[in-house]
């Protein structure tokens, strides 16, 4: 996304929204709290307040540019809004957040839509469950746990 997405939403092209734009389209992870993006911003020396974050991040997704998640259902995370529909997979030891999308999986939604005569507007599945290296961690801990004793 560029500085001229935010024209084309409607916004004007302030130095808070180019820098929020910038740290959103280069986030590695690329869902981000806005805490998350304010840190960015302070490792930049860039003097954009929290609650400066916090507003653009608001107007962005009034303007359809960032799309909200709550996977923990507290903390808020953002992530572009790319226009390409994907599912998630959060880990809950670690937090980490995987998209994927599976044509399967979205024929079965539309199959047990029209089943029940029900025309779906939007929809979202967040799986939840532990990474393959928080569970290595986890293993490991257990293992060390047994040669201790």
């Amino acid at each position: 996304m560029e500085s001229n997405d935010l024209r084309k939403a409607g916004l004007k092209i302030t130095l808070p929204r180019v820098k929020i734009l910038e740290i959103l389209s280069n986030a590695k992870p690329r869902h981000m709290s806005a805490e998350d993006i304010y840190k960015h911003l302070l490792e930049s020396h860039e003097d954009i307040g929290l609650a400066t974050v916090y507003r653009v991040l608001t107007q962005f997704e009034a303007a359809g540019l960032v799309v909200r998640h709550h996977f923990d259902g507290v903390t808020a995370m953002f992530e572009l809004n790319e226009g390409a529909h994907h599912d998630h997979l959060v880990c809950l030891a670690c937090g980490r957040v995987e998209e994927f999308m599976d044509a399967g999986i979205e024929e079965k939604q539309m199959a047990i839509a029209a089943k029940y005569d029900f025309e779906i507007q939007d929809h979202s599945m967040i799986l939840y469950g532990r990474c393959a290296r928080c569970r290595q961690l986890a293993k490991n801990a257990k293992e060390q746990g047994r040669v201790r004793r």
